[in-house]
Order: structure tokens, then C-alpha cells, then sequence
């Protein structure tokens, strides 16, 4: 069974740490971010499955931010635990108004907040397996879970990286992705790599989608994007673009979680 993916979005960066620490160390996959926006694109971006989310954060706020998860189809199904110094009634209510799952009040204990996750795990595994984990677009199929994807019924063999590239893409069709995110959400975290490295993995995965590579369009100057089904045809588009620049150009790109 693959390890649930959490998301911590906590400005205080020594509690942030803390918390990182002790989540991983329980058994999870841990992603951090330390305001408000950069939470909202590491998780449209890497699709955790739970967003461990403080309210009082710069840039965009928590309250904001679990409304905007909530609001987006690519995101509206991931667990959001708020965390936060606000232990009024009625803060309470208005979080989970906007659709959280669990509140916990600072100062916890790191035990309790643990026991936390592991409830609403518990509630996420206990039924079907839910939606955010299961995504298909114009007859592409991706199931985290399993770690299985498919065209129309046939398996795709992919390695680790096409398969969290052709996810990422799938989840948000017609969004535009630049290479950064998609290294950012297929290399993993912390990775140094040429930018056009990306375009390497996009030309083997159009190889394996065989006639049906056309789903993965170019837009020219910026990156990738999924075939959106009602857009209608656009000028910055190549469909089947799999060019590559030379060895040695493109800039060197570093992400740092």
C-alpha cells in the first residue's frame, strides 16, 4: 500500500521542522511549505493526501487557502487538518464551514496530532477507494493507489517518474504546466537537473501513450499541458512537439521542499 502523502503548511519554520520530523518518522511522505500560495501550488501540483494547514500564514491565509482547495476539482478531495493558535468556538465552526476535516489547537501535544492523522486515515481507507486517488481524462486512468495506469482499458508501463508526470498532467486538464513544476512533481523534491531534462520524459511517455501521444500538448515558450476536451485549438500549441535542445542548454534548476 503506498505511504500517505502529507502536506504541512506552517510559517513558524522551527515548528514546521518539528512537525516534519515527527510525521516522517511516523511512516508518511512529508512535503513542506511556508505560506499560504506556495501550500496552494505544492498541492495542486503533488496532490497530497492531507494538508496539515496553520491560519494564520503570509501571503494568503489558511482560511483562504482550504476555500480555494475546496473550490478546485483537482483538489477538492484531499484532507485538511487546520492547526492553529485560534481556539474559539467560532473559529472552529468557520473552518470547518469551509470544508476541514479535523482542527487541532496550538499548543498540542505531537502525540495527539498524530493519533489525528491516523483517524482521518482510518476514515479515508476505510471505504471505496476515494476519487482524489482515482483520475481519468479522455480515456486516460490513473490510480495512485495502485500505482496503475492505462489508456482505454490497456496498461501503460511507466516508470516512477512518467507515472507521476502523466498524473500530475491528467488531474488538470488544459492547465499549463512549466517545466519547474513538472520537475518539481515528477524528480521529486531537492533535485538539480537541466530544465529541459523534462522534455526527455514527456518524449518517452508519448512513445508509450503510442497513438494517443496527442493528449499531451507543447505550448510553445512555457511548457506542457493535458488535452483540454472543450478547448478549442490554440496557435501556442504543438500537439506532437517532442524536440529536445542540445545537450548543455537550458538553465540548471534546483527545488528545495
Amino acid at each position: 500500500m503506498a505511504r500517505m502523502k502529507i502536506l504541512i503548511v506552517e510559517d513558524d519554520r522551527a515548528l514546521a521542522d518539528v512537525l516534519a520530523y515527527n510525521v516522517r518518522q511516523a511512516g508518511y511522505d512529508v512535503l513542506s511549505a511556508y505560506d499560504g500560495q506556495d501550500g496552494l501550488t505544492q498541492a495542486q501540483v503533488k496532490t497530497p493526501d492531507m494538508v496539515i494547514l496553520d491560519l494564520m500564514l503570509p501571503v494568503v491565509d489558511g482560511l483562504e487557502v482550504c476555500r480555494r482547495l475546496r473550490a478546485d476539482p483537482a483538489t477538492k478531495d484531499i484532507m485538511v487538518l487546520m492547526l492553529t493558535a485560534k481556539a474559539e468556538e467560532s473559529d472552529q465552526l468557520i473552518g470547518f464551514s469551509l470544508g476541514a476535516d479535523d482542527y487541532v489547537t496550538k499548543p498540542f501535544s505531537v502525540k495527539v496530532l498524530l493519533e489525528r492523522i491516523k483517524a482521518l486515515e482510518r476514515r479515508r481507507r476505510g471505504g471505496e477507494t476515494p476519487a482524489a486517488d482515482v483520475v481519468s481524462s479522455q480515456g486516460v486512468t490513473i490510480d495512485r493507489r495502485r500505482h496503475r495506469a492505462t489508456i482505454h482499458g490497456k496498461p501503460l508501463q511507466l516508470t516512477r517518474s512518467e507515472f507521476r508526470l502523466l498524473e500530475t498532467l491528467t488531474r488538470q486538464p488544459g492547465r499549463v504546466f512549466d517545466r519547474s513544476e513538472l520537475i518539481d512533481a515528477a524528480l521529486g523534491e531537492d533535485t538539480v537537473v537541466m530544465e529541459r531534462t523534462i522534455d526527455v520524459h514527456v518524449r518517452a511517455l508519448r512513445r508509450k501513450m503510442a497513438e494517443f501521444a496527442d493528449l499531451i500538448e507543447t505550448v510553445r515558450g512555457v511548457g506542457y499541458r493535458f488535452r483540454d476536451p472543450g478547448a478549442k485549438p490554440s496557435d501556442d500549441v504543438d500537439a506532437d512537439d517532442d524536440s529536445v535542445e542540445p545537450a548543455g542548454s537550458g538553465s540548471i534548476s534546483r527545488f528545495n521542499i
